[in-house]
């Protein structure tokens, strides 16, 4: 018997997609998919997003993986490259590449290729992490329109902040800048992620970089995804493997963190910080079993979590599923409970947790 499954719908992904374009419909999508399509499965994930117009990774062991698993559209490495034996690997792979500081420049300039590379120019408008300062823009500007390394089609990008506070000015502030260094230049320009697709539209420019929102997920303060018609693509479950008959003032797991104040019985589920569930979610952190709503109580453990589910036990037996997270209670959530971010749940999802693909 599986016990840990994350099920992920491909026809929600779909739908999240065309509400991305629906949200900007002037802009091209680049698919952000780094860490594993954010936990949902890297290849499969991609192979779904056909109306993608690019696809954006991290890092080159991530663009590979893509290749390899068949797919040809245009991807864009977000961190850039960092080695001079990278460039080859570009080259033979048709990858794209973020140029966000001088090494990379020069590293570009210097190296012996057979063709130029597709590239992305990003500016530092307030994020402080990656990117070239806005008195630098003119000179990389010009180096890179120079370069017989870069095509000449080079675009000009930014990352916003604080997109997901709709009551902080500082995307403003980021969109004024951006705005003011690329006035009068002709490239395409790329500045939104998923929290300014739907919040801030001055922002969405030639390409749009949804990430968060693809899973169904909110990427805004305060919220979840249905609030924006968004459905969630991941259901995390995992069954009951135990019932258990508690007396009162009996201390529960680990350390005796929750003690029963009455005769109570507990349900032991397959799921812990092994599988990526996080190991801080606080008391009473709800899962769902029958359509119901049970509290979890005393210490996640690395395999299994208990939960109460009252003295009558309401009708659960050994094997029954249980729902950590899915479309019917949403993972911000539970993000919430464990005093973190939906981010973080999904891309710690472990390999051993069994991913299973509907449509």
């Amino acid at each position: 018997m599986r016990l840990a499954i994350a099920e992920i719908n491909l026809t929600a992904l779909a739908h999240n997609l065309a509400q991305v374009k629906q949200c900007a419909p002037q802009s091209k999508v680049m698919a952000v998919l780094k860490a594993n399509a954010y936990g949902h499965g890297l290849v499969k994930i991609a192979q779904y997003l056909n109306d993608a117009d690019a696809f954006a990774v991290a890092r080159i062991d991530e663009a590979l993986a893509l290749r390899a698993g068949g797919l040809t559209k245009p991807i864009v490495l977000l961190e850039g490259v960092f080695d001079k034996d990278d460039w080859a690997i570009l080259l033979a792979n048709n990858f794209q590449t973020i140029i966000h500081d001088d090494n990379q420049l020069s590293a570009l300039e210097n190296a012996q290729l057979d063709t130029p590379i597709a590239c992305w120019l990003k500016i530092n408008t307030g994020m402080h992490r990656l990117g070239i300062a806005p008195s630098q823009f003119e000179d990389f500007y010009q180096r890179l329109q120079n370069s017989k390394n870069a095509r000449n089609d080079i675009k000009l990008m930014t990352h916003f902040s604080s997109a997901d506070d709709i009551q902080d000015t500082k995307t403003t502030e980021q969109i004024r800048l951006f705005n003011s260094l690329v006035v009068g230049k002709p490239q395409a320009h790329c500045l939104a992620n998923s929290a300014a697709i739907i919040a801030w539209p001055a922002g969405h420019g030639d390409w749009v970089r949804p990430g968060l929102m693809l899973y169904g997920v909110s990427p805004m303060l305060n919220a979840i995804g249905q609030q924006h018609q968004l459905r969630p693509v991941m259901r995390l479950m995992t069954k009951v493997i135990a019932i258990r008959d508690v007396d009162s003032n009996q201390c529960v797991g680990y350390g005796g963190r929750w003690c029963s104040d009455k005769a109570t019985k507990l349900a032991v589920v397959a799921m812990g910080y092994g599988d990526g569930y996080p190991r801080h979610a606080k008391q009473g952190t709800p899962v769902i079993i029958k359509g119901q709503r049970f509290g979890i109580v005393g210490s996640v453990s690395m395999d299994m979590i208990t939960v109460d589910i009252g003295s009558n036990g309401a009708g659960i037996v050994v094997g029954d599923s249980v729902i950590m997270w899915g479309p019917e209670l949403p993972v911000e959530e539970i993000a919430q409970c464990a005093a973190t971010i939906p981010y973080e749940l999904l891309c710690n999802i472990t390999p051993r947790v069994s991913y299973e693909y509907v449509e």
